[in-house]
């Protein structure tokens, strides 16, 4: 009699966890916590735990504003990849499915395999896999068949990318997951373009709505560029940043409390400072500009004379702009 193929597996890991490679694999690292930290054994053959209708429905509304947002990029998703036989999944911070995608003939082989709504993915139930590791590290990663924990997860191929709320904290998980043994290396790369960008869509979507009344500009640099937002209000103060804001204007929470200049946080120690007059001059230039130029137009706007609005533009040398 040969060896099982999930006793195969298991010692593969082992072996792996035991060399030291986790301090250079990030897989083999997830393998390590779910074996020593979470006390998983990789032969397990239970299904994925599932929540009830009343605890979906709790969970859902927890995450009411990114859900409603999302629903728009996940039915994007799915056209790119639901005809290849891909699932698209969304689950909060815990690892629970919360919105799902999938085309009716696959339905019966992935509520089978646990990729459905309110099953439970989180790393310390199912080990390593695309939903719970991407929760526990927070990036974008796709776990590729055998680099899964559980044998019985094995035949799975899933990409997943972190979705942040607007205070920067991790909210959810997108997920693309198949089970075809024939998916390419090449195509596993495109659906992890799609799901990135469709995780970066909601995001930035999340936060503007968070920030109704505020102006919102794309912050200069960032490591997702897309993401990096912040929230401006009526006196030019920062109210709100995405985490990749935060992380490339060095933004703590802290410096958040107290909302800083707009200009202090983009320019930093390089920008002017502020005083009566430049505020006075930004403001005449905001009127001749919403003015078309036209003096009379820019008074009335100000509630100031036209002769009052002449002498200020002559103190700011500001007749050319006039």
């Amino acid at each position: 009699m040969g060896v099982r193929p999930d006793a195969i597996h298991a010692e593969r890991i082992f072996r792996a966890v035991a060399s030291g490679e986790a301090a250079r694999s990030p897989v083999v690292a997830s393998w390590r916590r779910s074996a020593a930290l979470h006390a998983l054994d990789p032969t397990l053959q239970n299904p994925p735990r599932r929540l009830a209708s009343g605890e979906i429905a709790q969970a859902r509304q927890r995450l009411e504003l990114l859900l409603s947002v999302a629903q728009t990029s996940l039915d994007r998703l799915f056209l790119a990849v639901g005809g290849v036989g891909c699932s698209v999944m969304l689950a909060d911070r815990e690892g629970v499915v919360l919105e799902r995608r999938g085309a009716a003939g696959d339905d019966r082989t992935f509520e089978d395999w646990g990729l459905w709504t309110g099953g439970v993915w989180s790393e310390g139930l199912e080990g390593t896999n695309g939903i719970g590791t991407c929760l526990v590290e927070g990036r974008a990663l796709t776990i590729h068949r055998d680099q899964h924990f559980l044998s019985r997860n094995a035949a799975l191929s899933c990409t997943t990318a972190p979705i942040y709320n607007e205070s920067g904290e991790l909210a959810a998980a997108l997920d693309v997951s198949s089970c075809r043994a024939d998916l390419t290396e090449g195509f596993v790369q495109l659906i992890a373009t799609a799901v990135s960008d469709a995780a970066q869509r909601i995001e930035a979507e999340t936060f503007r709505l968070a920030f109704p009344k505020a102006r919102i500009l794309l912050a200069p640099a960032g490591e997702r560029p897309g993401a990096a937002l912040l929230a401006i209000d009526q006196d030019d103060l920062v109210v709100g940043a995405t985490r990749a804001a935060r992380l490339a204007l060095g933004l703590t929470p802290a410096a958040l409390l107290r909302p800083p200049p707009v200009a202090d946080v983009i320019a930093g120690a390089q920008s002017p400072r502020d005083t009566l007059s430049s505020a006075e001059r930004a403001v005449l230039l905001r009127a001749l500009s919403r003015a078309g130029g036209n003096v009379s137009g820019a008074a009335r706007s100000l509630g100031i004379s036209r002769a009052t609005l002449h002498r200020r533009l002559n103190e700011f040398d500001l007749r050319r702009s006039a």
